[in-house]
């Protein structure tokens, strides 16, 4: 199994003069559950090479066992620093792509015509698509045939409520739950922090941090179904 993980390269949150980028456990835990079952992985970003970090991501009480392992994984932390260029990825070469989260997709990825692109063809190649947290942002522009991809879907991501409760409402450039509703997207949301995925068709979605291990984990699965 070869799944492509593709991260933000975006690092500036808005105009406050503060970094954001990706959000650490939504790349650790999925990572780990994909290298733990055998997966080849390919990690990719717009510009290539190490991604940003967001900061508050790092923190101690945003630790979890997944970024714990990882801060003690030299090669898994060679593999972040080397990552390969968005552009220069194929979805042939992959049965699947998954999207950590962060702020930073919500400037890059939305518009990003690669990664744009490279979803459309995943989809039209019959193959799953993963999203956790911000990421769903990458979906923003993606159509199918015409009409968006989320359109009539049942989808997730960071709901306006936990948007609020980051005080990052008037920052990002678009409510990731707005836009999703206004692309025709059944948008469903669970309790702030706690792990939701929905699956429709090819597309999972996760709401937030803490939905990223069952995301990549239903992934897989309907890799293997």
């Amino acid at each position: 199994m070869n799944i492509l993980m593709v991260l933000t390269s975006h690092d500036k949150l808005g105009d406050t003069g503060k970094k954001t980028g990706f959000w650490l456990e939504e790349f650790a835990a999925p990572y780990y559950a994909f290298l733990d079952a055998g997966v080849n992985i390919t990690i990719a970003s717009p510009a290539g090479g190490q991604p940003p970090l967001d900061p508050s991501s790092d923190t101690p009480d945003a630790q979890t066992k997944d970024t714990k392992r990882f801060k003690e994984d030299s090669e898994a932390q060679e593999r972040l620093a080397t990552t390969k260029k968005l552009a220069d990825m194929k979805a042939e070469d992959f049965d699947s792509v998954f999207y950590p989260g962060g702020h930073g997709p919500m400037w890059d990825l939305a518009v990003d015509k690669n990664s744009i692109e490279l979803i459309e063809t995943f989809i039209k190649q019959d193959k799953p698509v993963a999203f956790v947290c911000h990421s769903p942002a990458a979906l923003k522009n993606v159509k199918i045939d015409g009409e968006y991809l989320v359109k009539g879907k049942t989808v997730t991501g960071f709901s306006n409520t936990e948007e609020e409760a980051v005080q990052l409402t008037d920052v990002v450039p678009f409510l990731l739950e707005d836009v999703l509703k206004a692309n025709g997207g059944n948008y469903e949301k669970s309790s702030d922090w706690e792990s939701f995925v929905v699956e429709d068709g090819l597309l999972i979605t996760g709401q937030n941090p803490a939905s990223s291990e069952e995301a990549a984990k239903r992934l897989m699965a309907k890799i293997q179904a």
